[in-house]
């Protein structure tokens, strides 16, 4: 068994590509290995922001062998009536390589045939390297790529040499303009230099003694353990931010923490503000007391060792200094206009060239929140009107330009400095939440009802005009959005409709939709079952549970769960298989025949009044059970049901040939159908 190493250098990637990639190539050098038949025992993937490493130890010299069978002409053809082969025997013989009396014969279920079974040996592993690394680069995913020179291949950043061993020996490939060697490099400004590597063991030593610490994980614990150590050298400790972490794990090849101060008087602006200016332009992690009060101090993490920390400290203060200074002067100047004075600069604001301006979305947003309103919080119509009018104001103000992030959050504190209630003040803030799928979603009903609308207006707007997420892109983020609002829905227990969510706001989209409204409409609703199926799955529910529940309707998602989640628990209990198979006969034999009315005087058998007699006692209970949404309850009265459904079958000729009799057995299984799919079509369920 030998090892496996391949490093890419290049120039700096960016630091939110690097997960991705990282697994992308671990990930395809075990396909890679499966696909060719090569055993290993474990890869694993490494890197900084100017290398990509891949490792696999335990990797086989050569593939496995394997055995094919190719069947050839059916027996009677390859052979006369004296066994003797015939020319379509010696030319599939000379076909396969093979002499005539090594082949054999195969049964099939359509008959003997003759066949070749031949030993395929392995092909060496340094022979099929140089290819599949090759692929390997290749397939790397990144959201974007470059090209550089004059060469035909791209990659994320320009390549500067490659590193590849495997058995000690280069593997060799070439990419664009750079063949791959035996040859790495130390850090770029503490340890440029090149030196040899024999294996992965040595590389890894030396480029510990090269200033670069290759394993994302590691630099990641020291990132952490020197950034709490100068934090609490302060008096402080780190604010924890473990997106920051990762972020600057990837930003870095080796690192060391400084910690630098600024301003006290800078403590007057909002924390969200000093924390932006901090995280998001400058990558420092904020410093906080024990009652977790923001401290005048901040930490950032060098790539480099300086001569001077001081002097390297006093530069990022400089920095900080000067951003502060401007958000400090956006705050003061932001609170001279307020909000709703902002509303009418939302007019100079496009929100999409397709539709319409920031100010057209709020009036949407508005008239959508208050038809919301009115169906699940009536009372709430003052305060949800009120936020809606807000919601964007803080889209033109220097702070939010500044700081794009903000958004929303701005809009809640100079809502709260202006005087406005705190419920509008938080719904402002809450309208964009959930901001990540599973994030927090909005605490307050007006939030909740504002995140709805505003969601609801992107969504079904970009469906109007044509912008559908496909399989690889989703730029405005509509699956993100409409899982918000299923989240929300699904939290906030809001029974409505989503068929008339859909039509209220194409309704106030109709000027701007460029499509079809039924075909929109078609279109928002599948999307919305898709991600529904996902979160229902995602919750441990049973695929055909899920199933069986969609297929009796999604309109009420909120329904849709409760139902889902009643069939999933039924099928624990013993009864339920028998039930669902019970179930499977009615619906096979009722098939699309119409619940028409059914006349006990037609009955010819004592089974037909005892399944009637019990169908009208489950039906009445199970149907106020519906009614108030108690499924559990409902399906558990429905299985009483199952006998008598058992007997009925085994007793009586459904498909009579008198046609009154068979259409009343017929009309009479159509109704405990319907009633069954009341909560879901139970067909859909899986039985041994």
């Amino acid at each position: 068994m030998s090892e496996l190493l391949l490093e890419i250098g290049t120039e700096e990637i960016p630091s939110g590509f690097m997960p991705r990639a990282l697994e992308a190539m671990k990930d395809l050098l075990q396909k890679e290995f499966q696909t060719h038949r090569l055993a290993f025992q474990e890869v694993k993937s490494l890197g900084t922001p100017r290398r990509l490493v891949v490792t696999a130890s335990g990797v086989a010299a050569a593939q496995e062998q394997r055995f094919l069978e190719v069947i050839g002409p059916a027996k009677r053809i390859a052979f006369d009536e004296k066994g003797q082969p015939t020319k379509a025997a010696l030319g599939f013989a000379k076909g396969q390589g093979i002499p005539v009396e090594d082949l054999q014969i195969a049964k099939t279920e359509k008959g003997e045939y003759i066949c070749a079974r031949k030993e395929e040996k392995g092909e060496e592993t340094s022979r099929l390297l140089p290819a599949i690394l090759t692929r390997l680069i290749s397939a790397i995913p990144f959201p974007k790529s470059m090209r550089w020179m004059d060469l035909d291949n791209s990659f994320v950043r320009p390549i500067h040499w490659i590193l590849a061993l495997f058995d000690g020996k280069v593997v060799p490939f070439q990419v664009g303009n750079i063949a791959a060697g035996n040859l790495s490099r130390g850090h770029r400004f503490m340890a440029p230099g090149l030196f040899q590597v024999k294996d992965t063991g040595e590389y890894l030593r030396r480029l510990k003694t090269s200033f670069v610490i290759v394993s994302p994980e590691e630099r990641k614990e020291l990132i952490a353990a020197e950034v709490n150590k100068a934090a609490t050298e302060a008096g402080g400790a780190i604010l924890p931010d473990e997106d920051l972490l990762k972020i600057v794990t990837h930003l870095v090849e080796y690192p060391l923490a400084i910690r630098g101060s600024f301003s006290k008087e800078f403590l007057a602006l909002p924390r969200e503000v000093l924390v932006s200016a901090m995280r998001e332009h400058q990558r420092y992690f904020s410093v906080v007391d024990s009652p977790g009060a923001l401290l005048p101090y901040f930490v950032t993490v060098s790539n480099t060792k300086p001569r001077d920390i001081g002097v390297v400290a006093r530069g990022n203060e400089r920095v900080l200094h000067a951003r502060l200074s401007d958000a400090k002067f956006f705050f003061q100047e932001d609170q001279k206009v307020s909000l709703f004075d902002r509303l009418e600069g939302l007019k100079k604001v496009v929100y999409h060239s397709k539709l319409g301006t920031s100010y057209e979305k709020v009036m949407r947003i508005s008239r959508l929140a208050e038809a919301i309103s009115a169906r699940v919080a009536p009372e709430l119509k003052e305060t949800v009107h009120r936020a809606s009018l807000l919601c964007k104001g803080d889209l033109i103000t220097g702070m939010v330009g500044e700081f794009p992030s903000l958004q929303g959050v701005m809009g809640k504190i100079y809502a709260e400095l202006s005087g406005e209630k705190k419920e509008v003040a938080l719904a402002i803030f809450e309208h964009y939440l959930p901001a990540s799928a599973g994030g927090v979603l909005p605490s307050s009903h007006p939030g909740a009802i504002l995140s709805i609308a505003d969601k609801l207006d992107t969504l079904v707007g970009c469906f109007g005009v044509g912008l559908i997420p496909t399989g690889t892109a989703d730029p405005y983020a509509l699956r993100r959005h409409t899982l918000g609002i299923i989240s929300i829905l699904l939290n906030k227990k809001y029974p409505l409709s989503l068929n008339d969510l859909c039509e209220w706001t194409l309704d106030l989209l109709a000027p701007k939709v460029e499509r079809p409204s039924g075909e929109i409409k078609r279109d928002v609703l599948e999307f919305f079952k898709g991600r529904m199926q996902n979160l229902l799955l995602s919750r441990g529910l049973s695929a055909d549970s899920v199933e069986a529940a969609l297929a009796s309707g999604f309109d009420d998602l909120v329904d849709l769960l409760e139902r889902s989640q009643a069939v999933h628990d039924l099928k624990k209990e013993p009864d339920f298989e028998p039930l669902a198979i019970a179930f499977k006969r009615v619906v096979n034999i009722s098939g699309s025949h119409a619940p028409g009315p059914v006349n006990p005087q037609l009955f010819e058998s004592q089974e037909e009044h005892d399944l009637y007699q019990f169908y009208l006692n489950a039906s009445k209970k199970a149907l106020e059970l519906i009614n108030r949404k108690d499924y559990p309850l409902a399906l558990k009265e429905l299985t009483s049901l199952r006998k008598p459904v058992d007997n009925f079958f085994d007793g009586v000729m459904v498909m009579a040939k008198d046609e009154k009799i068979r259409a009343n057995r017929l009309s009479l299984l159509a109704h405990i159908a319907g009633l069954f799919f009341r909560i879901g079509d139970f067909s859909k369920i899986t039985t041994a």
